[in-house]
Formats: structure tokens, sequence, C-alpha cells
């Protein structure tokens, strides 16, 4: 099935990132929102964030809300250095999956297409 999913883990605990906020964007043109979910206990949304005849090609925007996430389980200051972690990538051929993984720190992250 075609379909776009994600996951998130908390390279700062070393667990899943469970709880964070997610929303989705088509972009083109004009910024589309598509879906918001909350990753779930291993990290991941409990069904895909665009599938079916939605997943099309362009460019799909996924912000990760780890400020709030961080916050719950260390002492960050007022402006954390990572808030929202925007990632902006392109769907080139919407007949695969992909999957596009957050690994994040309150200080870092770094994202890879993963299947």
């Amino acid at each position: 099935m075609t379909k776009l999913t994600t996951h998130c883990l908390d390279t700062f605990s070393g667990k899943p990132a469970k709880g964070v906020k997610v929303d989705v964007y088509f972009v083109s043109g004009n910024r589309t929102k598509l879906n918001s979910i909350i990753l779930n206990n291993n990290g991941r949304s409990d069904k895909p964030l665009v599938d079916g005849t939605d997943f099309k090609e362009g460019q799909y925007e996924l912000v990760f809300f780890v400020g709030d996430y961080f916050k719950k389980m260390t002492d960050l200051p007022k402006t954390p250095f990572l808030n929202e972690v925007v990632i902006r990538f392109g769907i080139s051929n919407p007949k695969e999956h992909y999957h596009v993984p957050l690994l994040v720190s309150p200080w870092s992250y770094s994202t890879y297409r993963g299947n």
C-alpha cells in the first residue's frame, strides 16, 4: 500500500518518543494541513499519516512538537534549542511507501528515508 509513515526515537533517554504531536502538511504553492496525530507508546502513529488517493507527488512537511515532549522530562530553558522540528521532503513516486523517521534529543536531530 502506498502511504506515508513516521516514527520518533528519543536519543536523550534511549526510548521511543511517545506522546509527541506531529502535524502533516502538503506544500504546493500554499501549505495545506492534512493530518495531526499523537505518537503511540512505540513512538509511531497508529495509522498512516497520508495514504491512498490523498498520497500524491509533491512536497510534504512534518512538524514534530518536541519542545513540549522534552519539557516533561528535563529542565529546558524558557526558549528551548529545539521546539518544533520541521522536516520538508519530496515524494517523487506516490506508488511507493515513504517512511520518514526522526531521531531527536533536546539539542540535535537527524532523519532519513526509511522503509
